[in-house]
């Protein structure tokens, strides 16, 4: 090794480690360069051993070296490290288990395993004998390291998911899994021994039997197919539940030595993951431990055993666990349960059952209620020291973590399991609180608090027990009215309630006494987070028959209103912003007299929430409903709707991470109701095409606003836009899916019907390859019925590019154009009865019949095909209720358009139905067309060499052409 380099690399590590930004910036710029430098991490490994250098220096030293582990040690890495070094690099690694510093010592071992993962076992076969035999060194720190390594080096081999990696590792865990076993049960019995004779000398101790303890974890959750056939996992698994009490008087024995309280806590979580683990992953091998769990746990936490013993997340843990149980599909036996086959979810079942009796399960669940539910002192200084951050709701899985959500998640799983033990029990605990008479009482108000909450969350499951509407009426009302400081607990509990039952039991004839109840709850002399109840479930009663709600909309929105301004969280913003985007959403244009004032305060909600990308999420969604609701009032607020779409969209601003699919539906809701183009509409336009180059989910949304934009603006969208949208088009349709392509070639559409001679010269690039793609015939039905829909329109309205498509390609494939022609319709008339829906049929069939009167020899010889697509056509559109008088029925007349409601159409529906009016769809009546076609050929080729040409066509599709010719 060379050490002016050793030196020179030192002297940058301390640089790099400084806080002056004019040494630290080079450093960083050299140590970047080095990255690649053989042996740059052979130095890097020299530095962070040499124990006598700056703890910082050595620290970053090994952070460089764990970067480059993930960038250059695989193999074929660019600018991979070499194997010589890299073997260097191994040894030299597995001779420093004597690490002083804690944090340096975990770094390491998680670097030996990051390496471990890449070679172990083919490149690195020494690693674990050495790892073990240091392991068995009777040196504490050397022992402890190696453990902290052998732990990490199991962690990462144990995500390996390749067949032979798994191999490897049940190998591995069959070899040593006897001796840590033994590790850890010699250290924890140390660890007793010590407790009992009050000497508290133990942290070595438990750092080793914590460490030997994760390791176990490991491997009997992934190495072992089967743990229960496994002697030693199953004398582990038994081990366990002595082990949780035995620690949880350590706990308590411990007092305030809270570096070793620490240690022990993580122990006993480490062995409730266990058993988690190996009840989720190998639920069968967890039957023979599913009587102990549950006789553990349950007596911890609903006995007075538990007293006195218990924290917070060892008791989340516990609770998990019986949920765990319950919830477990393999414990679930068939509905009859003789149709079960597999003897392990019997076992199970009965083992469940058994211990669930009747007194077990209503002692559970009355605890639940007087204990677990009640509110406590810290949620009620919460509750006075910051409402908002009390009321924000506990959603995704914080049962996993929370005591309280994992409580409510447990009773649900009990109550869902055995409703008809617990039903009784629920009523008559309601029947004794409904029946106390109010009080200030603080037991009884969260007592009745706790009832009520498990009456909300078990809607559901009670639904036939509980006359709702004669409760409501009696009883939730009464308890509204009471405005005692004490009583917002139960005001904002019923408030809640109510929400969790009105989509599943309450009279539509109540909706009314239901909101006149709630709005007294949002005004602003009422307590906040009541408030905030009320506004959820407002929401939740506006989810049917809204038409209710409309005499009480002004007020609503006003009390929301300042509920929005009063709020102090972006959390709570957000809250009451999702209630009023759905009430704006549900009543649409009824809002129009009453959001001035939202109108006025959103701009300024935008502008302070520049660093929460959530709200501003909620506020694009609201933005959205509101646009939709104002329709063409909206165009007053595009001053400040445009800069937020812009900000929204812009793929170089970061935050579009966050907004851009908000940002994309506001943007179309602003082009769906706009009565006319603006300037900065229109320059807005520019920001769509590097969106369409990202191809990613929102990709129809833009095409929906590109196509808005053709519709709103067609002359000057496609004069400023147009050779953008049509290389966007062709680098599109290069590398998409069939469903992405329909939506492009549907935009193309949109365009050739706006312009149908300007847009085929416009988009000839794309035609040429939409020409070549159909000729090799092999896509989806619907791209090739687009395909033909493009080349149909260009059919009928521009002839010479068509001519030129069909000439380029004969150039390109060095043919005559006629077996260009000749090839397209060959696959035109295949396809042709594959195209839905009828409309676009139609336009094919329109297509074909322009195409009779060329004078062509591809065209004669296919005239019985091209007379039967277009009888195929004509009897799919022509009007069966009146034989005589042969109606086209997709022709759109006056009268059509008098008997349509266009009452909740948008600006851009109108504009879309204007186009379809001048279609030639809607305005070509086929069969009128075909006589007039048919009557030209006639004429251009002379009576004699038409009935020749028409001797070809067999004699049913001549009888049919007869037929609507003749009519």
């Amino acid at each position: 090794m060379n050490p002016e380099f050793t030196a020179l690399v030192l002297n940058t590590l301390r640089n790099a480690s400084n806080q002056d930004a004019q040494l630290l910036k080079p450093a960083e710029q050299q140590l970047r360069l080095w990255e690649t430098q053989p042996g740059f991490y052979s130095t890097l490994l020299a530095i962070f051993s040499n124990y006598e250098i700056e703890v910082n220096v050595r620290w970053l030293a090994v952070l460089y070296f764990k970067n480059g582990v993930d960038r250059y040690w695989r193999r074929n890495a660019p600018n991979a490290i070499s194997e010589e070094e890299k073997t260097v690099l191994r040894q030299n690694l597995l001779s420093n288990f004597s690490e002083p510093v804690h944090q340096l010592a975990v770094q390491l071992a998680v670097l030996i395993a990051k390496i471990a993962r890449f070679d172990c076992p083919k490149e690195w076969q020494e690693l674990l004998p050495r790892v073990l035999e240091a392991v068995r060194n009777k040196d504490e720190l050397y022992q402890e390291r190696a453990l902290l390594t052998l732990y990490h080096v199991v962690k990462a081999l144990s995500s390996k998911r390749l067949a032979a990696d798994r191999r490897m590792f049940y190998d591995l865990t069959l070899n040593i899994f006897n001796y840590i076993l033994y590790l850890w049960d010699n250290h924890t019995q140390q660890i007793l021994h010590l407790i009992s004779q009050k000497d508290f000398n133990l942290s070595a101790s438990l750092e080793k039997s914590l460490l030997s303890l994760r390791v176990l974890r490991k491997l009997i959750v992934h190495g072992m197919k089967s743990p229960h056939e496994v002697e030693d996992a199953v004398r582990f698994m038994s081990l366990v539940f002595h082990r949780i009490p035995e620690f949880l008087h350590c706990r308590k024995a411990v007092e305030d030595r809270n570096n070793l309280r620490e240690l022990i806590q993580k122990s006993l979580i480490v062995l409730t993951k266990a058993l988690h683990d190996v009840l989720e992953l190998h639920p069968f091998s967890f039957v023979q431990f599913i009587r102990s769990s549950l006789d553990c746990t349950v007596s911890l936490c609903f006995t007075p055993a538990g007293e006195g013993l218990l924290f917070e997340r060892f008791r989340v843990q516990c609770l998990n666990l019986i949920k765990g149980i319950l919830f477990c599909p393999e414990y679930k036996p068939a509905k009859v349960i003789e149709e079960t086959k597999e003897p392990a979810t019997l076992e199970a079942h009965r083992i469940k059952m058994e211990f669930f009796t009747y007194s077990t399960l209503t002692e559970i669940c009355r605890r639940l209620l007087t204990n677990y539910f009640l509110l406590t002192e810290e949620d009620l200084d919460s509750w006075d020291n910051d409402p908002e951050e009390f009321a924000t709701d506990e959603g995704g899985e914080t049962w996993k973590f929370s005591l309280r959500p994992c409580t409510e998640v447990l009773f649900l799983t009990l109550f869902h399991e055995f409703r008809q033990t617990l039903t009784p029990l629920i009523l008559d605990m309601v029947q004794k609180v409904t029946r106390e008479p109010a009080t200030e009482d603080m037991r009884s108000i969260l007592q009745k608090d706790a009832v009520y909450n498990a009456v909300g969350l078990a809607a559901f499951e009670l639904f036939d027990d509980i006359d709702f509407d004669n409760w409501f009426l009696e009883v939730l009302l009464q308890e509204l009215k009471l405005k005692t400081s004490s009583y917002r607990i139960i005001r904002r509990r019923v408030t809640w309630l109510i929400g969790q039952w009105v989509g599943v039991k309450l009279s539509p004839e109540l909706r009314p006494i239901l909101y006149e109840a709630l709005l007294p709850l949002l005004d602003e002399q009422e307590d906040l987070v009541v408030r905030l109840a009320a506004a959820n479930t407002l929401k939740y009663n506006n989810v049917k028959l809204f038409l209710f709600f409309l005499q009480y909309l002004e007020s609503s929105v006003g009390l929301l209103y300042t509920l929005l301004e009063q709020a102090n969280e972006c959390d709570t913003k957000m809250t009451v912003l999702h209630v009023l985007s759905f009430i704006i959403e549900r009543v649409g244009s009824q809002i129009r007299p009453h959001a001035a004032a939202l109108v006025r305060y959103l701009p300024h909600l935008w502008d302070m929430s520049s660093h929460h990308n959530m709200l501003r999420c909620a506020i694009i969604s609201t933005l959205v409903h509101l646009v939709q609701g104002l329709g063409t009032l909206s165009e007053k607020l595009q001053s400040f709707l445009l800069p937020v779409i812009a900000h929204s969209t812009d793929v170089n601003e970061p935050p579009h991470v966050y907004l851009l699919e908000d940002g994309l539906d506001l943007w179309w809701a602003v082009i769906e109701n706009s009565p006319g183009s603006s300037p900065d509409l229109l320059q807005l336009a520019g920001s769509i095409f590097p969106l369409l180059e990202l191809g990613s989910e929102n990709l129809r949304t833009c095409l929906h606003i590109v196509q808005g934009y053709i519709l709103l603006a067609p002359q000057e969208f496609l004069q400023n836009y147009g050779q953008n949208l049509v290389s966007s088009c062709c680098s599109m349709i290069t590398d998409i899916r069939p469903e992405g392509m329909v939506l492009v070639m549907r935009c193309v559409e949109v365009v050739l019907r706006v312009f149908p001679e300007e847009g085929s010269d416009l988009f000839h690039p794309l035609l040429s390859t939409v020409l070549s793609s159909l000729l090799q015939n092999e896509d989806f039905p619907m791209v090739a019925s687009m395909y033909l829909s493009l080349l149909a329109r260009v059919i009928l309205h521009n002839q010479r590019v068509f001519a030129k498509l069909l000439q380029d390609k004969a150039s390109e494939k060095g043919q005559q154009t006629e077996e260009v022609l000749s090839s397209m319709l060959d696959i035109w008339l295949e396809k042709m009865p594959l195209v839905h829906p009828v409309e676009r049929r139609k336009l094919l069939g329109l297509a074909l019949t322009s195409m009779i009167t060329s004078n062509v020899v591809v065209i004669h010889d296919r005239f019985c095909g091209l007379l039967l697509a277009v009888n195929e056509v004509l009897n799919d559109i022509i009007r069966t209720d009146d034989p005589e008088a042969m109606i086209d029925s997709l022709v759109l007349t006056n009268s059509d358009e008098l008997h349509q409601d266009h009452d909740e159409e948008t600006e851009h529906d109108k504009r879309k139905r204007e186009l379809s009016i001048h279609d030639p769809v809607h305005t070509v009546a086929l069969r009128e067309y075909l006589c007039t076609q048919m009557n030209a050929i006639q004429q251009s080729l002379g009576q004699s060499t038409f009935e020749q040409l028409m001797s070809t066509v067999d004699a049913e599709t001549l009888q049919q052409l007869k037929e609507y010719i003749r009519a």
